[in-house]
């Protein structure tokens, strides 16, 4: 009779402090989204929506085309960039000659969160899309970061004609093999569900400097507003999906390359360790049928733009130059 009482005692317990938690958990997540709502509100946003896909893009362009010297060059970020505005802002700072278009993708800054299969094809063309609509001065030099290694190639070999040179930061490079990959299948997204309890935004309050560049080239509001967009666009539907389909949008590029008369530049982050000698040998082998290609390893971590985007633009600059 005693172990019956204590185990109804401890169930009642337990009851009790499921029933707290829960509590507190609703509590956060009303306050989470009615701060993100006044944020909204007050925070002006930055850009231009363009419709593209039957949803809207956000552009980001460093003034007027006409004033610029140089070529268009294009913009993408890496997987799950909060901001890509804000986040090339020292490369686009170096970059004053050039007219630099930021195109963040469905998922990403102030564009849509909702959208199609992530796959290559569906973000080329939303990206070509865009650029039409635009009205785009061509060619373009089209540069990315990271996961964008795989929309460069894909764009590239769908619109040669509209590009005149690649630029990777770090990109990433499918890799090879003959094994098939399966559809991701629908499930929970659990990163949305953490993000909207309003963990995301109280681990941002108590230790800022997670989730801030590691760099001296933004200012304070920039760091801060980077920071609120994290807390905004965390864990959201359509770099969700793109996520799933890093292992698909590799495949499909299996055994593609770059046409062989594009230009292409390739900044490897060399992070001192050994795997740049391995990053540095995959960059090669997918550029070896490329007439002038120049892979470029510069010590640093693999947001490079972060830390070397004064080397860098002097290096596009000087490689997409007539005669480069």
């Amino acid at each position: 009779m005693n172990t019956r009482k204590k185990r109804r005692r401890w169930g009642r317990r337990l009851g009790i402090a499921a029933l707290v938690v829960l509590g507190l958990v609703l509590v956060s997540a009303m306050a989470n989204a009615a701060l993100e709502a006044q944020e909204k509100a007050t925070m002006p946003g930055y850009g231009e929506r363009v419709a593209a896909a039957g949803g809207s893009l956000n552009v980001v362009r460093n003034g007027n085309a006409a004033a610029h010297q140089g070529p268009p060059l294009i913009l993408l970020s890496g997987l799950g960039t909060a901001a890509p505005g804000l986040d090339f802002t020292p490369l686009i700072r170096e970059l004053g000659d050039f007219d630099v278009i930021v195109v963040e993708g469905f998922g990403y800054g102030y564009s849509d969160m909702e959208a199609s299969a992530r796959t290559n094809e569906n973000i080329s063309n939303e990206l070509h899309e865009v650029l039409s609509k635009l009205q785009v001065r061509q060619p373009y030099v089209l540069a990315g970061h990271s996961i964008a290694g795989f929309y460069l190639l894909d764009y590239a070999n769908r619109y040669r004609p509209e590009v005149s040179a690649v630029v990777g930061i770090d990109a990433t490079i499918p890799k090879p093999g003959d094994h098939p990959v399966e559809e991701p299948q629908p499930g929970i997204n659990w990163a949305k569900l953490v993000a909207a309890t309003g963990l995301i935004r109280d681990v941002a309050a108590v230790a800022p400097g997670l989730f801030d560049p590691d760099s001296n080239a933004y200012s304070d509001e920039e760091l801060k507003r980077m920071r609120t967009m994290m807390i905004w666009n965390f864990g959201n539907s359509a770099v969700a999906d793109e996520t799933a389909r890093i292992a698909n949008n590799a495949a499909a590029l299996r055994g593609v390359t770059y046409p062989a008369d594009l230009p292409v530049l390739a900044f490897i982050a060399d992070e001192q360790n050994d795997r740049i000698a391995t990053k540095t040998a995959a960059a090669e082998d997918l550029l070896r049928n490329v007439t002038r290609h120049q892979v470029l390893p510069l010590e640093g971590g693999h947001y490079l733009h972060w830390t070397q985007s004064g080397r860098m633009a002097a290096e596009i600059r000087r490689f997409v130059a007539p005669g480069g």
